[in-house]
């Protein structure tokens, strides 16, 4: 399924569902961090997706680390909540999304780098590359948030 993501364009279709989302920050002991280049529109992406209605916000972004990198990580912080409703995502299937996101934390407590079918790679990438990947701005934003190290969380 091919993904277009619109960031506030005029001609952007409007939404027909609103999905949560969860995304999250792994950073490893040389303070690279866990990306995924998504299969579905090429873009460098933080591990994430949506989140299913039998489970909480921690336990989707633990599931989502593990099906999209192989790792298995715990939640320990929050780096924000992003809702801009600027921000469409339209899949060729016709569903298109206002997606809302929490953006977690988590360190690596088990399992071992491996690619499933959603992303065609995963790397550890350190800050000042990532600034060079292909990547929407919504997922700089999320990066440049946890970077700055704030103690409270962003909420826009």
């Amino acid at each position: 399924m091919v993904r277009i993501e619109y960031y506030d364009e005029p001609g952007a279709p409007e939404p027909n569902s609103l999905v949560v989302g969860v995304s999250a920050v792994i950073v490893d002991d040389e303070g690279r961090i866990l990306m995924q280049r998504r299969s579905d529109n090429g873009l460098w992406a933080l591990p994430g997706g949506g989140m299913d209605l039998t489970e909480s916000v921690p336990q989707a972004a633990v599931r989502e680390v593990k099906e999209e990198t192989g790792y298995d990580v715990e939640v320990s912080g929050i780096v924000g909540l992003y809702t801009d409703a600027r921000h469409i995502i339209a899949y060729s299937d016709g569903e298109v999304r206002r997606q809302f996101n929490i953006c977690l934390t988590a360190c690596v407590v088990g399992g071992a780098l491996a690619i499933s079918d959603e992303p065609t790679d995963v790397r550890w990438v350190s800050p000042d590359e990532i600034k060079e990947l292909p990547m929407h701005n919504t997922q700089q934003l999320r990066i440049e948030h946890f970077l700055q190290g704030k103690s409270t969380p962003y909420i826009g």
